[in-house]
């Protein structure tokens, strides 16, 4: 079986955006030993050749500022009526399944994916979306992930074509690029420009009435086939979360 890893590493880069960075603090072997004296152990009865052992502590990391999934939770506190599911409630089957690899590369920064997009690659490659796949929207964007202006460019989607995916059967979706909706300054921006408050976040805001989860921040999507290939997408279990860290993985024979 061979085993490709569509996570970003976690770790402290300064070229993220500021909202995005990680700061991990690693403990060195030796700090061990002192821990050891505090539980009582003397020196004389270390093992051989004992360092101790290394550690590290997570300082600082939004569960949105990685390769992650979003739960219903984050999009909505209610979806259709119900009280939304926090990343913890999400079924674990829904996490795992076939993948399909949707090729939006060609889509323009700030130009949406519609359906019609969706249905023509589709059509194209004589492919098919089927119920409980996890369908991997590709822009090629994940080369500007860990720059300052990640966050600033690449499509997205559009609220209807969300929708359709939805209405395939599909509950886990996801995208290379920094959000599932297009560039949020770009939103912000449209939003401001036109007075229409229904061009912010219209994809996100499709969890309201249908129950779905996407993953963002994907990488490595190049190294996939359209289709042939398994995916599992486990997130932390983080109760009450609205989203957590996951280590996307596909899996092919």
């Amino acid at each position: 079986m061979k085993i490709i890893d569509l996570s970003k590493p976690i770790k402290y880069n300064k070229s993220d955006p500021w909202f995005m960075r990680v700061k991990i603090k690693h403990k060195p072997h030796k700090k061990a030993k002192w821990i050891l004296r505090a539980f009582g152990l003397p020196r004389r009865l270390y093992p051989k050749g004992f360092e101790g052992w290394a550690d590290d502590t997570i300082k600082k990391m939004g569960v949105h500022s990685t390769t992650h999934i979003d739960a219903p939770w984050h999009y909505s506190a209610t979806t259709n009526g119900k009280k939304s599911k926090t990343i913890d409630e999400i079924p674990l089957e829904w996490c795992f399944g076939e993948g399909i690899v949707i090729d939006m590369k060609h889509k323009a920064d700030f130009d949406p994916i519609t359906t019609a997009d969706i249905e023509a690659f589709l059509k194209e490659n004589e492919l098919t979306i089927r119920p409980r796949m996890i369908v991997l929207i590709k822009t090629g964007r994940d080369k500007f992930n860990g720059t300052q202006d990640f966050h600033k460019i690449g499509t997205g989607m559009s609220a209807e074509a969300t929708e359709w995916l939805i209405n395939q059967g599909v509950k886990v979706m996801g995208i290379d690029s920094w959000g599932w909706d297009l560039p949020l300054p770009y939103m912000i921006k449209k939003a401001k420009e036109t007075n229409d408050s229904e061009l912010f976040w219209e994809a996100h805001l499709v969890g309201q009435r249908k129950e779905y989860c996407h993953i963002e921040q994907l990488v490595n999507l190049d190294a996939l086939p359209y289709t042939g290939f398994k995916i599992a997408v486990f997130p932390l279990k983080i109760v009450g979360a609205s989203a957590a860290p996951a280590r996307v993985v596909a899996m092919m024979d």
